[in-house]
């Protein structure tokens, strides 16, 4: 894979109006405990099962001294939540699977990128996180929606934040809002950014998930396709290729966006992502979902186009009519594909059991 999203924890400490995913908020006493156990427990099984080898053939830098072939660079992995730096999750959850990470890919090269809304960075921190490994510290919640960072007002905390990273002989990676080809972060000095859910950004329209759905801030129309884009189901099968990403949940579960569909693909914790990326190459629905076209994903399934964006039509909390492909994918999950998935997943196990 080119790149893993991660999310190690639902605990975080803001509860955005726009956040994509209500389960990232704050917990305290024993729900905090449950989500960190849950986290504590599952990550030395999503680490076990990922790709042994951590690497992929970049498509846009054909190869120089391989007629036909292509420059391989190394893959990453992007650790995110909720808010990985919080406590207990950044002692007891963060900080094992970092390590994890630099044993199983030692020698490798792989990007480790953790993610985090950037106000609870501290230099003692930043060196914690750059002993075990990390490569890019990136600073995501730079936004009008986080409080506290609206306008102008997160100016002093990224000037606060440059310093620190500096100090600790960080670099800026310089990557623009609407870029999301880090095949050019070749040296290993380690690297910061900043971004956030901004009008220029891959995310600004808001996707149609969790608190943002609930409070109806998606600017998304039919036109916006979050598939056919970075975080999206693009090329999510194109396993070793530029482009392959996948995103995993707290629990192991396993998704070909970061939107996340309505029913997940299978889980780390009982399988490897290999086995079940393998098993949906050719299947129509998935292969649609990996060209960037959901709307062509029920097509075998009596599903055509016009049946497609009659189900991507539906209302926003606040009443207002609203049309989005992540809808009618939504709707085609539930109503189709999710026993077919189920199915799939039985036939991996199956064989699982018998190759024991």
């Amino acid at each position: 894979m080119e790149s893993i999203y991660y999310v190690l924890s639902w605990a975080c400490h803001r509860k955005c109006k726009h956040c994509y995913e209500s389960r990232f908020r704050p917990y305290v006493r024993g729900a905090l405990r449950g989500v960190v156990d849950e986290a504590k427990a599952t990550f030395p099984r999503v680490i076990a099962n990922l790709p042994d080898e951590l690497r992929y053939l970049d498509l846009s830098a054909p190869s120089e001294t391989e007629p036909g072939g292509y420059v391989a660079r190394p893959g990453r992995i992007i650790v995110a939540g909720g808010e990985v730096l919080v406590d207990p999750v950044r002692e007891e959850v963060l900080y094992p699977a970092l390590e994890a990470m630099q044993a199983k890919y030692a020698g490798q090269g792989v990007r480790v990128i953790v993610q985090t809304t950037g106000d609870l960075v501290t230099p003692a921190i930043v060196d914690d996180l750059l002993a075990r490994g990390v490569w890019m510290i990136s600073c995501a919640g730079m936004d009008d929606f986080h409080v506290g960072m609206e306008g102008e007002k997160r100016v002093p905390l990224q000037e606060r934040l440059r310093e620190m990273f500096e100090a600790a002989g960080m670099r800026d990676s310089v990557l623009g809002v609407t870029v999301r080809d880090w095949s050019d972060q070749a040296r290993d000095t380690p690297v910061y950014s900043f971004f956030g859910a901004t009008e220029d950004a891959w995310i600004g329209k808001i996707w149609p998930r969790g608190r943002a759905w609930e409070n109806s801030l998606s600017k998304a129309t039919i036109l916006d396709n979050f598939c056919n884009a970075w975080s999206g189901g693009l090329n999510f099968l194109n396993r070793g290729f530029s482009g392959s990403e996948v995103s995993i949940d707290p629990n192991g579960d396993v998704f070909p966006c970061c939107l996340k569909t309505a029913v997940p693909l299978g889980n780390l914790r009982e399988e490897r992502l290999e086995a079940i990326l393998d098993s949906l190459v050719g299947h129509p629905a998935f292969e649609a979902i990996a060209a960037g076209h959901p709307e062509r994903m029920g097509t075998s399934h009596g599903w055509d186009l016009a049946r497609f964006l009659e189900e991507s039509r539906t209302v926003k909390p606040n009443g207002e009519p609203y049309r989005n492909l992540c809808i009618g994918c939504d709707s085609f999950h539930r109503k189709v594909l999710g026993p077919e998935i189920e199915r799939l997943r039985s036939e991996r196990l199956a064989a699982l059991q018998a190759a024991e």
